[in-house]
């Protein structure tokens, strides 16, 4: 089957990033100009995505409000004559009806937050993407999964390698070696130490996932810092189905953290040619001071 929708989990609450994220969704943090939840649901369209749900939470109703309508922006821009900011905030905006929003209503985890989503996912595979993994590629990530997945025809989840000291900040794979960027998993561990890390191959915020996960998120097992993990999840849906890790090609920012976020925010303003020379001068003289 097709991947057709996609579940992005913002109800998270972005301790990480406090005072700023006090009054202000995480996912609305701008990179240059626009914020981070844009630029993974620009993904997922771009990837042939048609049906977008936001699992959200407390606290979250600028992200419905940034993919809608406000007229008065809009009729103010209009009046003032500045048609190409007009048309930016209309091209955001998806058809009627292609972007759903259900709750998630208490902070039970990554599992959790997607199991939330079953009922509109309904019974076929789905991508999951997590915002605060911005990644700078050619042919979108996801796109390049979703080929992976139809060629493989079984879940398939984005990794990276990371330092030995890292794992125990992510999902680690048991896998075989990596051929063509895809390696079989044969277990996973979610953060495990250094020590008993089975490799350096870290999960990160893309996944496609068939819908037999939910049956397994929905015994709502306790897993790593108390929380349902999606990574428990995939350990026990291996059991009864292949899946498989793909290294992506592209550059990841981690916007979970403050010098992820910012150097994102240097990359994306160094492709922009108006920024671009005005930085690199201001840069040059910061490192010679």
């Amino acid at each position: 089957m097709k991947v057709r929708k996609a579940v992005f989990p913002v109800a998270g609450l972005g301790t990480r990033f406090l005072p700023a994220t006090k009054a202000m969704a995480k996912e609305m943090l701008p990179v240059v100009d626009k914020p981070l939840i844009q630029y993974a649901v620009e993904e997922a369209y771009a990837s042939g995505i048609k049906q977008i749900i936001f699992v959200t939470g407390a606290g979250k109703s600028a992200i419905e409000n940034h993919f809608d309508h406000s007229c008065e922006l809009e009729q103010t821009l209009m009046a003032r004559g500045k048609d190409a900011q007009l048309k930016e905030l209309h091209d955001l905006i998806p058809t009627s009806g292609s972007i759903i929003y259900t709750r998630q209503n208490q902070p039970l985890g990554l599992g959790h937050a997607i199991w939330c989503a079953r009922n509109i996912v309904g019974n076929e595979p789905f991508a999951v993407l997590l915002a605060d993994d911005l990644i700078k590629a050619e042919k979108p990530v996801l796109k390049q999964m979703i080929e992976k997945f139809e060629a493989l025809n079984a879940s398939i989840v984005s990794v990276v390698e990371v330092p030995k000291a890292d794992t125990s900040k992510y999902g680690i794979l048991d896998a075989d070696a990596l051929v063509d960027g895809v390696t079989k998993i044969r277990g996973l561990v979610e953060k495990p130490a250094p020590e008993n890390a089975p490799s350096n191959l870290a999960i990160i915020g893309r996944y496609i996932l068939t819908p037999e996960i939910f049956e397994i998120l929905e015994g709502k097992e306790v897993g790593a810092g108390g929380e349902i993990q999606i990574t428990d999840a995939m350990a026990r849906l291996l059991k009864t189905q292949d899946i498989y890790g793909y290294r992506y090609t592209g550059t990841r920012f981690d916007c979970g953290n403050k010098a992820g976020f910012q150097m994102a925010n240097l990359a994306f303003s160094l492709e922009r040619p108006d920024l671009r020379e005005r930085l690199i001068p201001y840069i040059k003289d910061l490192l010679n001071n």
